[in-house]
């Protein structure tokens, strides 16, 4: 069995005082009929320690009429001859057993009660007795005096008198069982909680014999009524698990939260108690947790089908790249149309336009991600690839190998491109993925999610792929650090700032994109104007463009500088200057140099030389991508050197640092972690290694014997 674990939907059960437990007589006795000392026992015992935390216990209990019929056999058996014994034997009369076996179960109560330093006290109800108005109010009159003395009241349905039809086929009348009374008195004494009893853990998807059936740990009716399978009514009681889950389902609904769990367990009362998670919770508000249940089955399926995904050949993972490429190209005109509904939805919203822009899919742009999703099916395979091998001692082989980080969460904002590269990046390296798109983007999210997943085949799942719509479900997948490996989070500085705050799971990434282009005093004025004019107005909304532009002071003196701002606004730029800039170029002053714009506009600052403007990058920078522009070549390598940066480029535009420029095929993101990955992040970034020993019966033993040679190996693939 399962470790059980803290579970934050029970964290209400901390504020529980009175409690109902109901035992069933597959519990209180054994397979032969007879009671299950040791078993009811136990029970007991948790019960005393209950009672002397200041819980207050109501024992409802079945297993009068087995141990009755138990004890009529015997007596039958003892007074018949043996021309008596010949004969067909009648069915005892069950109403005769209960008179017999209640006033043995309750003398066997008294007695363990007693042992353990507990009073306990019968109360025999029928049917017919919850109709009278005065017997009800007399009832919790009694039973409240009886719990302020800490005494444990036992309930039991008085069979010998009960109206009810043997075999209790009939189900009429306000209860008509064990589990239904205890549902009844739990609602009539104000209970806290009702905690039902079984002999297996709780509610399975099926018979919990069968293997593939699992337990469910909250019922919620409208996914789990029509699912379930249920076995054999009880062998011995009147019930089994269908009377349960009725009982249950009807005491949640009028508010008194259920837990159907094992009576076999030597401690599942205090565990349920403790808010463990044993058994099955029946809660009125159960269906708003169907989304916190949702991300953790959501993170499993996507990791089960990643698994299967690793197991297939390298070229049937190639195929499905392919397949992929060939379903957005197949199904452009309808990603069309939900992309277009999405933009003109956002700009009747009002959205700033860099967000429109980057919401848009330009004319040509499917295309182009299908080819980038080719040439990424096209590239080496990259699990599984050997990256070392060491012979430790003779015939001890060591391999360090690539493999899958498991499965990624994405979250990203606006562009629904991201999806369609995250997707095929994913699938290329092996992980599953979840991800959750802005909802801005959702109708392009969700067509190009159908889209992907419908090109992957079954042998692999298209659950391999999950895709997250409510924003409320964040917080939840954020918790799941056992079943999510990594978080690249893609947006803005809040979304990015949000989602390191909130997690344990490793996040890769970046917060902003304050890219900067420094203009050395040796630099071709040309070749600066082209990379300036690019790294700002190409893509101004995309993480890669300039946000500030340095120059050298001897280009504020010579003209150099006019002609670079001159080409700026020309173009549409709207500037802001540091102290310096903004007093001889007569522009606005900005408030502050840490400023992603994401649109037409740029901050430009005077720098004295290369030291001043790595320590202004340094200063005002995000780590992202820097670049000089300079002829001057040692000039140029102490930028490159000393520019701490994720990408750091001369006399090229900040617009190359992206995975398909890089020739990677995609990117999941940029991060400007110093940790796993830096840079734009494609398909090695993705993965992590394992390591392969290779023996032949080679043991330690204390390193006697073991003669290492640590011994480099060629490769082999």
């Amino acid at each position: 069995m399962m470790e059980s674990f803290q579970d934050h939907t029970r964290d209400f059960l901390k504020n529980v005082k009175r409690v109902v437990v109901k035992v069933g007589t597959a519990v209180v006795t054994r397979s032969d009929g007879r009671l299950a000392l040791g078993r009811l026992g136990a029970l007991l015992e948790q019960l005393k320690e209950l009672n002397s935390q200041g819980f207050e216990i109501i024992l409802v209990s079945s297993g009068a009429v087995g141990v009755g019929r138990q004890r009529l056999r015997y007596r039958k058996l003892v007074n018949s001859s043996l021309a008596d014994l010949q004969k067909p034997q009648n069915e005892l009369d069950g109403k005769a057993c209960a008179a017999v076996g209640q006033s043995s179960l309750m003398a066997l109560y008294d007695t363990l009660f007693s042992q353990l330093d507990v009073t306990s006290s019968q109360l025999l109800v029928t049917d017919s007795d919850f109709r009278d108005e005065d017997f009800r109010k007399q009832l919790y009159e009694t039973v409240q005096s009886l719990l302020d003395l800490r005494v444990i009241p036992i309930f039991n349905e008085n069979d010998a008198v009960s109206t009810r039809k043997a075999p209790y086929e009939d189900s009429s009348g306000i209860f008509w069982d064990n589990d239904s009374l205890a549902g009844l008195l739990a609602l009539e004494l104000k209970a806290d909680l009702l905690v039902l009893l079984s002999d297996v853990e709780g509610l399975y998807s099926g018979p919990p014999s069968e293997p593939n059936s699992k337990l469910i740990h909250t019922y919620i009716r409208a996914k789990h009524q029509s699912e379930i399978t249920f076995g054999d009514k009880s062998r011995v009681g009147r019930g089994g698990m269908t009377a349960k889950v009725n009982a249950a389902y009807c005491a949640a609904c009028a508010g008194i939260p259920v837990v159907i769990t094992s009576g076999f367990a030597m401690d599942s009362i205090i565990k349920v108690l403790e808010g463990k998670r044993v058994g099955t919770l029946f809660h009125r508000d159960a269906h708003l947790w169907v989304k916190q249940v949702g991300a953790r089955e959501m993170a499993v399926a996507a990791r089960e089908s990643s698994r299967r995904l690793q197991a297939l050949q390298s070229q049937d993972r190639r195929k499905i790249l392919l397949d992929v490429a060939d379903a957005l190209e197949a199904n452009e005109s309808l990603i069309k149309v939900e992309n277009e509904a999405d933009v003109a939805a956002a700009q009747e919203a009002g959205y700033a336009k860099s967000l429109v822009s980057r919401l848009a899919l330009k004319p040509g742009k499917i295309s182009s991600l299908a080819k980038s999703i080719r040439i990424l099916a096209d590239m080496e395979e990259p699990i599984g690839q050997i990256l070392k091998r060491t012979e430790l001692a003779d015939g001890l082989i060591l391999e360090k190998t690539s493999c899958p980080l498991g499965v990624l969460l994405i979250v990203f904002e606006s562009r629904p491109d991201a999806l369609v590269q995250i997707a095929s990046l994913a699938i290329r390296s092996g992980n599953g993925l979840l991800l959750k798109g802005g909802k801005e983007a959702m109708r392009s999210n969700a067509i190009l999610h159908k889209v992907i997943t419908s090109a992957i085949p079954d042998t692999v799942g298209e659950k391999l792929i999950g895709l997250v719509t409510s924003r409320e479900e964040i917080p939840d997948l954020l918790k799941l650090d056992d079943v999510i490996d990594l978080v690249i989070p893609r947006g803005s500085n809040k979304l990015v700032s949000q989602i390191k705050e909130s997690t344990k799971i490793p996040v890769l990434g970046h917060a902003d994109g304050i890219c900067h282009v420094y203009v050395d005093k040796s630099a071709n004025l040309d070749v600066a104007k082209n990379i300036v004019i690019d790294a700002k107005i190409d893509y101004p909304a995309a993480c890669n463009a300039m946000e500030t532009l340095l120059v050298h002071k001897d280009l504020a003196c010579n003209g150099a500088l006019n002609e670079l701002v001159v080409e700026l606004q020309h173009e549409g730029v709207g500037l802001f200057g540091g102290p310096r800039a903004s007093k001889l170029l007569k522009i606005p002053e900005t408030r502050l140099f840490h400023h992603e714009y994401n649109s037409m506009v740029c901050t430009v600052e005077i720098v004295d030389d290369v030291r001043a403007a790595i320590d202004h990058i340094h200063q005002h920078g995000s780590a992202h991508t820097d670049c000089i522009v300079a002829e001057d070549q040692k000039v140029a390598e102490t930028f490159l050197c000393q520019v701490d940066s994720a990408a750091v480029f001369h006399n090229a535009s900040t617009r190359f640092c992206d995975g398909a420029r890089f020739g990677l095929g995609a990117e999941v993101g940029i991060s400007t972690s110093r940790i796993h990955a830096r840079g734009p992040v494609g398909v090695e970034g993705l993965l992590t290694t394992r390591w392969i020993l290779r023996g032949n019966g080679h043991v330690v033993d204390g390193d006697q014997g073991v003669v290492y040679t640590h011994k480099n190996l060629a490769l082999q693939s």
